[in-house]
């Protein structure tokens, strides 16, 4: 049970929108490790985006659409409308099984009771009210398909247990597309099986994009035959095109991987836009098309400087579209400054839920903004604080600050120019400002849970207590391909920042 709702969001004090209480449906489609310049009309080949680009041309291009700098961080924020280090999702779940993230914390790899170096359990916790939880409270059919990424293991941080009446899809970072296996950072890098039906172990052969599509479109067509005056909450959080780009089932020999992943995906976004317009939905339907941080390399996020986990420009600043037919007008753009926290008191507004509730959010309403065109309430961002692996991170006005760099976005979008020597006064304005909000990180709690068994063969710890036998012959298949030791000092996947910063290589993982 939730606790009663104490706190008044600000956000609840902007202008109403015509819009505000009238409940549309509301289908938010989240890409994973897209580049910025990657869509066609950020620059991308027009080939591989044109369902994304119609969907863009028939509605609203959100130019200063801000997120965190990685998945989870990102896909907490959103579902909380509260900034990651509030609930601790600026560290995700896998990184309490890295000893080079763990020795951030002053932390080791500990033994669990079978005596096995194990993972502490991290992941979004029960308390915190999501926005399925705000949207099911306003009568809302509530549908994740695709990836959670705020917890794999305990069933309050699952999202049956946040709000949603339906899941489908994996819970963890990664998964192989077509096996549904992600490797498991603690203690060693062997598979375990990711891929659930309403928390049940799912065998679905098939590949991961094109599957959570059709989820997604058997959602709506369900949704239309029995619950047609309900109205529809979908989050479609695809692992496209995160690593690893393996086996990708078309395209590949004209695109290379990357580009024929990205094209699947396009597919996938054709058919959700394509089965709310059939069913009927489409003048009622907020549909969003988002990012979650940045691409891996600095080329896909061109003209922006950084990648996925920075707080660069490149790594923060993604792609946004939204089209709502007969509200937002076709081949628009707005160019208010927005954060991915905004789209829970936005989905709230527009339900007619109350945004008064015991924790502070973070976001603010945005339906004035976006459907009365008015400016922007938000004039701050706060990346990151300290207690993270990045360096506290701020966007105030024009400035920005990461670290001991400053930058002046509007003369230098690009982030070429550190002007923190010639202003020393802004320099500690914006630190002064990110090291107060720094201090009300709560304490980390609920970590000296360690994860039993060690090495599981599914995630879910209701589920691994009663594995299907396939599950474990599709494991021990791929268990028994995998190296069981590596180079001393090397892991398979990438060490945990320095100074703030990390290259990635590979596919990112």
């Amino acid at each position: 049970m939730k606790k009663i709702f104490l706190f008044l969001a600000s956000a609840t004090l902007a202008n109403a929108s015509p819009v505000d209480g009238s409940k549309p449906n509301i289908i938010f489609i989240l890409s994973d490790d897209m580049g910025w310049n990657e869509p066609a009309f950020n620059g991308g080949d027009a080939k591989l985006t044109p369902h994304i680009t119609k969907l863009r041309n028939e509605g609203v291009s959100l130019n200063q659409f801000y997120v965190h700098a990685v998945c989870a961080p990102t896909r907490a924020a959103f579902l909380t409308g509260r900034y990651a280090f509030r609930t601790w999702s600026d560290w995700r779940s896998e990184d309490f099984g890295k000893p080079s993230y763990l020795a951030k914390l002053g932390m080791k790899l500990v033994k669990n009771e079978a005596g096995d170096e194990t993972r502490r359990i991290h992941g979004l916790a029960s308390e915190e009210r999501t926005v399925a939880e705000v949207l099911k409270e306003a009568g809302y059919f509530t549908s994740i398909a695709g990836k959670w990424h705020c917890g794999e293991w305990l069933s309050g941080q699952l999202p049956m247990g946040q709000g949603f009446m339906h899941q489908y899809g994996h819970y963890g970072w990664g998964i192989d597309y077509n096996n549904k296996t992600i490797p498991h950072n603690a203690p060693a890098r062997f598979a375990v099986y990711d891929w659930h039906r309403n928390q049940e172990p799912l065998f679905e052969p098939g590949y991961s994009t094109d599957l959570i599509a059709n989820e997604a479109v058997r959602v709506i067509a369900d949704h239309r035959m029995k619950r047609k005056e309900q109205p529809l909450f979908m989050y479609v959080a695809f692992n496209a095109v995160h690593g690893p780009l393996e086996e990708i089932p078309r395209y590949v020999e004209e695109h290379g991987k990357r580009y024929a992943a990205l094209k699947c995906l396009d597919d996938a976004v054709g058919l959700i836009t394509n089965a709310v317009d059939q069913s009927g939905f489409g003048d009622n339907t907020l549909l969003i098309f988002a990012n979650d941080n940045g691409g891996l390399r600095e080329d896909m996020n061109a003209p922006y400087r950084g990648t996925k986990n920075t707080n660069y420009e490149g790594g923060v600043r993604v792609p946004c579209v939204m089209r709502w037919p007969k509200t937002l007008t076709p081949k628009s753009t707005n160019s208010a400054l927005m954060h991915i926290t905004d789209l829970y008191s936005t989905f709230a507004t527009l339900a007619g839920s109350s945004l008064e509730q015991e924790r502070p959010l973070d976001g603010k309403n945005m339906t004035d903004v976006l459907f009365d065109k008015a400016s922007s309430p938000r004039d701050e961002i706060i990346f990151e604080v300290s207690g993270s692996v990045r360096l506290p991170a701020i966007l105030k006005g024009k400035y920005k600050l990461i670290g001991k760099e400053l930058y002046d976005l509007e003369a230098d979008p690009s982030e070429q120019k550190d002007i923190s020597k010639k202003r020393p006064d802004i320099v500690k304005e914006l630190t002064d400002r990110v090291t107060a909000v720094g201090k009300e990180r709560p304490p980390l709690t609920g970590i000296d849970r360690l994860m039993s068994p060690a090495l599981p063969w599914i995630y879910g710890q209701q589920e691994d207590e009663n594995v299907p036998h396939w599950v474990k012959q599709e494991v021990q298949k791929i268990r028994d391909s995998q190296p069981k030791e590596w180079a001393p000092g090397t892991t398979p996947w990438p060490q945990a920042p320095k100074d703030g910063k990390i290259i990635y290589t590979g596919d990112g993982r």
